[in-house]
């Protein structure tokens, strides 16, 4: 599993995967678990849905 996911895009994913499950929390609401999709695929480099569509924000360096 080759990472398609960038620094740039990983960073903005923690982040917005962690306010959103963070928010969740407050509320006490179910959709902070939503929070997991973005944090999970930032920390793993890899999103499922780039793949089928070819996407990679990974630079030639990465």
């Amino acid at each position: 599993m080759k990472g398609n996911v960038g620094s740039i895009d990983r960073l903005i994913r923690i982040i917005a995967g962690l306010i959103i499950a963070i928010i969740g929390a407050i509320f006490d609401s179910w959709w902070g678990l939503i929070g997991i999709i973005p944090l999970a695929t930032g920390l793993f480099r890899f999103c499922p849905l780039y793949f089928p569509l070819n996407i990679s924000t990974t630079g030639k360096d990465e």
